[in-house]
């Protein structure tokens, strides 16, 4: 005769507190970051939760206090190293501070009112913005309904949003300088400027730089900041002196020296100096060793999340802006 299969009975706190022979409020505290509980009570709970294989549900949790401790991390472009490298620092750090990642990749066409619906439901803490997503639409609304947002390399100026941002001056700036100290007579920058803020920064400051230096640089345009528009851009070198060339981001950059390698007729002139930026691993590798300027992941990180936390505890303070430092990187390429 068959018996029919029952579902185990699912553990509860009950359960941990009557194991371990303490309250459940104890047991609640146990799990509740930064919560004041003796060593010897914590240890008791968490012996009595792995007999049992007790799991805390965060979200049920979230129900009851109107708030989880997850943040939303809203990332477009998630085929460039760069942002792999910037997820990765905003994820460690989120978990550091005890709030737990959530990752919504986005795109130019995401229908903002899914993510606002996506964010709502999960009764996120607060939201992580990356350059190239979203539309600004989102980041108001997300404003509106009182969760705090910070934007990561984006340049709308919104009330109660803050940002933090990548010294791209300064980043031009250098670029420029390096490639014209270093005997460039005719420098260059290949950027998409009007499909990315920090694109549109570096390359204005790069152009600016070389004019006060007495050079007129070639601007040269592409469609996006990808390794396959640099790889297609570079042959808008064929027939030109141009001598060094600013890539506004690793990825582009890494196009650019691999058609340089594979099409030597697209340089009969001479040598191209290369200068990208971000610092991805790829730039160290022994096929590119291309100079760039790093922007640190993990400062900038600490500094959004840092700015999270302060406007969960101020919602009403002024939006604010921090820059991120930058720092050249010299390898083969420049």
């Amino acid at each position: 005769m068959n018996q029919k299969k029952t579902r185990p009975r699912k553990v509860t706190s009950h359960d941990v507190a009557e194991r371990a022979g303490v309250s459940r409020a104890a047991v609640s505290r146990t799990f509740t970051p930064d919560a004041s509980v003796s060593a010897e009570t914590r240890e008791k709970v968490h012996k009595a939760a792995k007999e049992l294989g007790y799991r805390v549900n965060y979200l049920a949790r979230s129900l009851i206090n109107q708030r989880s401790d997850l943040v939303g991390v809203v990332a477009a472009g998630l085929d460039n190293p760069f942002r792999t490298l910037q997820i990765d620092q905003l994820s460690r750090t989120l978990l550091a501070h005890n709030f737990r990642p959530l990752l919504l990749p986005t795109s130019s066409t995401a229908s903002t009112s899914d993510f606002i619906e996506q964010l709502l439901q999960y009764s996120v803490s607060g939201v992580l913005v990356t350059s190239d997503a979203p539309p600004t639409a989102l980041c108001e609304e997300c404003a509106a309904y009182g969760i705090p947002i910070v934007l990561i390399n984006k340049g709308e100026d919104i009330p109660f949003v803050d940002r933090v941002v990548s010294d791209d001056k300064t980043a031009g700036q250098m670029a420029a300088d390096l490639l014209i100290e270093g005997g460039a007579e005719r420098p260059a920058v290949m950027a998409a400027p009007g499909v990315s803020y920090t694109a549109r920064r570096r390359l204005d400051a790069f152009v600016a730089r070389c004019r006060s230096l007495g050079k007129t640089p070639d601007i040269l345009p592409i469609p996006v900041n990808d390794y396959t528009s640099g790889f297609e851009g570079a042959a808008q070198l064929h027939g030109t002196n141009i001598d060094g060339l600013f890539c506004v981001n690793d990825y582009l950059a890494c196009g650019v020296v691999d058609r340089l390698a594979k099409d030597r007729t697209v340089r009969k002139s001479g040598p191209v100096r290369v200068i990208g930026h971000d610092d991805i691993p790829q730039a160290s590798w022994h096929a590119y060793q291309l100079t760039t300027i790093l922007q640190p992941c993990d400062i900038q990180a600490q500094q959004a999340i840092d700015l999270l936390i302060s406007r969960m505890e101020d919602p009403g303070m002024p939006a604010r802006v921090e820059f991120t430092a930058v720092t050249m990187i010299k390898r083969r390429t420049a």
